[in-house]
């Protein structure tokens, strides 16, 4: 999630060889800077040969490259998709396997990609964050990741370049446990996504808007001030305030106003803490398909099926029900919890959840409300006779019980043992919609010097870090090659939603040398700076 004109320029005539030298000498070549494992290190390696293998590999190729893809409903969107669909073929392999994927760079304009494994907990130099752990692969060229798939899950894959998660660019990746202790009859793989490229305009002109703040933006057209507790204040003084819908699009103004093509005023939700999120997204799509044309899973009644729900999107939230169900949540982020019966539960970019259901005899819309956008993803699914209800349905469940990752507790074989934690960091928040300014600890990230400022840890050191979000918007953070637990019994996650002035602790053991990202999974946010490298000590 870095920009491509930046990194275009760092890495100007390096091949996808020459990670390790890379990340090691961004920033570290100071007599003062501490030694940093590198991604090629050593002890990156002693650590992948103390992973369990089956000797299987799965050996795929993930071709990148411009699609014309079919949403359903007569939508169609020129963007870019692995191997020409969205999400892409999804990838399932067992405990201990190892995966073999040759990533095809075929995308226009010379544009670089690379692909990281979200949530894996994988060798450092295959976790696809240029300039990080790798150089960017560059168009018309391959690199093959490989690594052994060591705990069992729900996860997905997607690039770390620029903005180019919120196109069509992810897919599943299911890793099965062979000894699997829950007992259903089917699976069904849900990717909630919400879609602009190639029908509205692309997420790098989405960027491109967002990045210039909301000083001097017409606000003619505007619902008020109802949406406007995200942004830093500021950065306001020129705006026009007058009356309207919340859904109009302004134009730029004689007087230097910005257009808002794309900039979504007044999403608002009290399970967000306000402010629901910063773009207009004109779909919410469940496997690739828009409401209006939804995809379909065929069943019997009273089958146990398994939902592995995976939230793909690049700014919004989904709350998630099933008309006429309850849902038995089992896992988030891969892990194992104490099981939960709810109505319905909300999943914030990056996070993922299985659950348990029970099929009744009848249609039923799964619907993934886009969470304080007045708007929905749907899909369907058929034991028996019946219409299918309405693209726009609200079934009572959204307003029932709803359950967040906060409120759940890990299963007991895989809570950590209680530890005092050896090293604390505080990982402030910080920025706002007013200059686009989002960073952590008051800092933008830097590319072109990743190791500028690490969050330093040791291998073996019990970690904590305090997410304090200063900010008045939410944020998924999300840590790459580990999961952390929530609180003291929390969840064991990778992604954890940080609500507007709030803080969470979460608790991760230094157990996979390397240089690793912290950030926030709004790509946008990302993007414009809040992030950080977690970085092992040598």
């Amino acid at each position: 999630m870095n920009s491509i004109n930046r990194r275009s320029v760092l890495l100007a005539g390096l091949g996808v060889a020459g990670a390790g030298a890379l990340a090691a000498c961004s920033s570290g070549s100071g007599s003062s800077a501490p030694s940093l494992v590198s991604p090629d290190d050593a002890a990156v390696a002693a650590a992948e040969k103390k992973r369990k293998t089956t000797g299987r590999t799965q050996q795929v190729t993930l071709t990148a490259a411009r699609a014309m893809l079919d949403l359903g409903g007569g939508v169609m969107a020129d963007s870019w998709a692995f191997s020409g669909r969205t999400p892409g073929k999804e990838l399932r392999l067992s405990v201990g396997d190892t995966l073999a994927a040759e990533l095809s760079n075929q995308l226009p304009d010379r544009t670089t990609t690379s692909v990281h494994w979200h949530g894996i907990a994988l060798r450092a130099d295959m976790d696809g964050v240029p300039p990080a752990t790798q150089a960017a692969v560059r168009a018309g060229r391959n690199f093959t990741y490989r690594f052994v798939t060591d705990a069992p899950g729900t996860y997905f894959f997607h690039p770390h370049v620029g903005v180019q998660l919120d196109r069509g660019l992810h897919a599943p990746l299911i890793v099965e446990d062979p000894r699997e202790p829950l007992r259903y009859d089917d699976e069904w793989v849900v990717v909630l996504d919400d879609w602009v490229d190639g029908v509205a305009g692309t997420p790098d002109e989405v960027y491109a808007e967002l990045k210039q703040g909301m000083g001097g933006m017409d606000m003619d057209g505007m619902d008020g001030m109802d949406g406007m507790d995200g942004m830093d204040m500021s950065g306001m003084s020129n705006m026009s305030m007058n009356s309207g819908s919340s859904d109009a699009s302004a134009s730029p103004s004689g007087s230097g106003g910005m257009s808002m093509k794309f900039t979504l005023m007044g999403a608002r939700s009290k399970l967000l803490g306000g402010d629901a999120g910063d773009v207009k997204y004109p779909y919410h799509l469940v496997n690739g398909r828009v409401p209006a044309d939804p995809d379909v899973y065929t069943g019997k009644p009273g089958k146990r099926v398994r939902l592995r729900i995976i939230n793909a999107g690049g700014d919004t939230a989904y709350r998630v029900a099933l008309g006429g169900h309850k849902l038995t949540i089992t896992h988030t982020d891969g892990y194992p919890v104490q099981h939960q019966q709810v109505d319905a539960l909300l999943v914030g970019m990056g996070e993922r959840y299985d659950v348990l259901v029970t099929l009744a005899d009848g249609v039923f819309p799964l619907v993934a409300l886009a969470e304080g956008k007045d708007a929905n993803g749907m899909a369907l699914v058929r034991t028996g006779s019946g219409s299918a209800p309405m693209p726009t349905v609200r079934p009572e469940e959204l307003d029932g019980m709803i359950m967040t990752a906060s409120r759940l507790k890990a299963a007991d074989d895989v809570r950590p043992t209680t530890k005092k934690a050896d090293r604390v960091h505080r990982i402030e928040l910080t920025g706002g919609m007013g200059k686009y300014n989002w960073g952590i600890n008051g800092k933008r990230f830097d590319m072109s010097d990743p190791t500028a400022n690490p969050i330093l840890v040791r291998q073996g050191e019990r970690v904590r870090l305090d997410f304090v979000n200063k900010t008045t918007m939410w944020h998924p953070m999300h840590l790459h090659g580990h999961t952390y637990q929530l609180g003291t019994d929390g969840p064991r996650k990778d992604t954890t939603i940080v609500l507007p002035k709030k803080t969470v602790s979460v608790h991760f053991d230094a157990d996979n040398p390397g240089q690793w990202m912290l950030h926030c999974h709004n790509a946008y946010h990302g993007e414009a700076g809040m992030m950080a490298l977690v970085a092992y000590q040598a």
